[in-house]
């Protein structure tokens, strides 16, 4: 069933109003029509089954019927750090990110970032990145949409680590040092609301002051797997790791 995520001002008693290009979503690419039901999801994670009861050219008028009571969030909340990367990849950790239940992004210029963003393209890139989240969490039925923070530099995430459970550094000396344990004795500490922060380079990998950096502050580095992932694989290998761990074997 198709969902949207709206404004809580969108919600008036027991209906809600769907206006803008949801509204056309609905009417031109659904072609929905009254009587059909939708999913509506407020800013706190609630989402209701909701039906449509009328349209006009700009809007849809939807009555809420009943609370979605199944949660498809995962447990723990995993915030993603991207060092910026070519391309169109944290497009794609962001898309792919989101179904696998990330929580937020902070994308961050690393050392070895060849993307350099301009200040003034970087509102315009971080609403395309949260458009790309929003609606990657509408086809995954996720109950709330991952907020992806404009770029950071790396004095900004590193006062961030403080903030976090557990913080984690994807770093490919550790793989090569064949490291396999940090990751697996973090994962057995994490309880259900914790939040873990995961820190991925961009092609490059970390500069040793980075890790430095991040140590001191914190962090601890980690090999995810054996093997050497790319920068835009290795945030979806961890995701992966994670939610085997934290939402199959519990």
């Amino acid at each position: 069933m198709q969902r949207y995520f709206l404004e809580d001002t969108q919600f008036d008693d027991n209906y809600v109003i769907i206006a803008g290009d949801d509204a056309k979503h609905i009417q031109k690419v659904m072609r929905m029509n009254e009587g059909d039901n939708v999913i509506c999801c407020n800013q706190s994670g609630d989402c209701f089954l909701s039906a449509i009861e009328e349209m006009t050219l700009t809007e849809v008028r939807a009555s809420i019927q009943q609370i979605e009571e199944r949660s498809s969030e995962m447990p723990v909340h995993v915030t993603i750090a991207c060092g910026l990367t070519k391309a169109d990849k944290l497009e794609w950790v962001i898309q792919k990110g989101t179904e696998m239940g990330a929580f937020s992004y902070i994308p961050f210029e690393a050392d070895r970032s060849v993307v350099k963003l301009d200040p003034k393209k970087a509102v315009k890139k971080q609403d395309r990145w949260n458009k790309i989240a929003k609606e990657a969490a509408e086809q995954s039925h996720r109950q709330r949409i991952p907020f992806v923070y404009k770029p950071e530099s790396f004095k900004q995430l590193t006062s961030r680590i403080e903030a976090f459970d557990h913080v984690l550094v994807a770093y490919e000396e550790e793989a090569r040092n064949d490291e396999k344990s940090r990751l697996v004795d973090t994962l057995a500490k994490v309880e259900e609301k914790d939040t873990i922060l995961l820190i991925v380079g961009p092609e490059g990998g970390f500069s040793d002051r980075e890790i430095e950096g991040f140590i001191q502050a914190g962090a601890h580095p980690c090999a995810l797997g054996p093997r050497i992932l790319r920068a835009e694989t290795a945030p979806l290998y961890a995701l992966s790791a994670i939610s085997y761990h934290i939402e199959l074997l519990r």
